[in-house]
């Protein structure tokens, strides 16, 4: 017998090209089956998902949640595993000087399965009046790869926020020791450009293949399009080597404009996520679900935003075939969709408003095999 069927539903999992009419059985936490019919007298438990999508749980490769200790820090399970994120990354709320607490009361304790980017600031995003990178002392590449090397089973990478107002006078210092220490640990880096004094241009000198360039429709000056609306050609010749442009919409990275501009010219994103935080999980990011609709407004085809915010997602912070996909022994993770029609208002970084006439709405989560969400609410059992 199965523990759970998922029944009726229009399964798309990118990973293995599907996107069809198909039953989902789950059995010891992990996919068991999907085939185009599932007996219900072979399960335990049925869930009728007529007329909505079953995806793999999405994954959102950009969140902060350290609440209490840094100010950006939101709960991480209604945030996330509530509207369908079964997979999320922590991008550099903790450094070397405050990971140990992340680990301890939020990652071994919360139900989503989360991930971290250390922030190269040993003190992580503390303060909202002070840079953490002011002074560069914070930048410790050796506590840095110290931690990384002792906590691998939750750091994917190093994480620098290059904003003039976070490293001060230290220019592209920052950037180059969280370089130095991804280097030396051998994983991804996680780059936070926009108002920065240096150009863009000099900030992808040090990014190669595998590394995320987040908020890249963002519109505070050094971005991806040039002073008349093209993209810039150093960025096309990052992505042709293999850097990953992450949407990490947040509360001032994602605009209209400048991802309209992009997407006509061809520059797509590798990856979906929210940049989600204390100070715009009311608006205008809400959650992963509500980002990614946005691309559905913006023309992107429904099956690239759902492999942008699963399969792709996961392949960026190493997490292989078991994350992100519905494949007979992946993990149990499952969001079920509906595709609503309407008129949705949308809203960008810059208040500027969209009506949408589709969006995704979340119906139910599963991790693990075990429903953990309805209707975008935790399971409180």
């Amino acid at each position: 017998m199965y523990d759970v069927l998922v029944k009726g539903g229009t399964v798309i999992d990118p990973a293995q090209g599907i996107h069809a009419a198909k039953d989902l059985a789950i059995k010891g936490g992990h996919t068991a089956a999907l085939r185009d019919s599932i007996s219900t007298s072979e399960a335990n438990e049925v869930i009728d998902a007529t007329g909505k999508l079953v995806l793999p749980g999405l994954v959102d490769i950009h969140v902060h949640v350290y609440p209490g200790v840094s100010h950006f820090g939101t709960e991480a399970d209604p945030a996330c595993l509530a509207k369908g994120v079964t997979t999320a990354i922590d991008a550099g709320s903790a450094g070397a000087h405050t990971f140990l607490g992340f680990r301890r009361h939020v990652l071994e304790t919360v139900k989503t399965r989360l991930l971290a980017f250390l922030n190269i600031s040993s003190m992580g995003m503390i303060s909202q009046d002070i840079g953490e990178l002011e002074d560069i002392r914070w930048a410790d590449v050796a506590k840095a790869v110290e931690t990384v090397n002792n906590n691998r089973d939750y750091l994917v990478g190093m994480k620098v926020r290059q904003s003039t107002h976070v490293v001060g006078q230290n220019g592209l210092e920052p950037l180059k020791r969280t370089r130095e220490a991804a280097d030396v640990l051998g994983v991804t880096l996680m780059v936070h450009p926009g108002a920065t004094l240096a150009p863009l241009k000099d900030i992808l000198v040090y990014m190669k293949k595998g590394d995320v360039l987040t908020h890249c429709f963002h519109n505070r000056g050094q971005g991806v399009l040039d002073e008349g609306g093209r993209v810039e050609p150093e960025v096309w010749e990052a992505v042709r080597r293999g850097v990953n442009l992450d949407v990490g919409h947040g509360v001032g990275s994602f605009s209209w404009d400048v991802a309209e501009k992009c997407l006509s010219q061809g520059l797509v994103p590798a990856t979906i996520s929210t940049d989600i935080h204390f100070y715009n999980i009311d608006g205008p990011v809400y959650d992963l679900a509500t980002t990614m609709s946005k691309f559905l407004h913006l023309g992107m085809k429904l099956d690239d935003i759902i492999r942008m915010s699963t399969t792709a997602a996961a392949a960026a912070v190493g997490l292989g075939d078991g994350v992100g996909t519905l494949r007979v022994g992946a993990e149990g993770d499952v969001c079920i969709f509906e595709l609503a029609e309407g008129k949705f208002p949308l809203v960008d970084a810059h208040k500027k408003t969209a009506i949408a006439t589709q969006r995704f709405l979340p119906y139910m989560t599963l991790r693990a095999g075990k429903v953990a969400a309805k209707n975008g609410k935790l399971n409180e059992e």
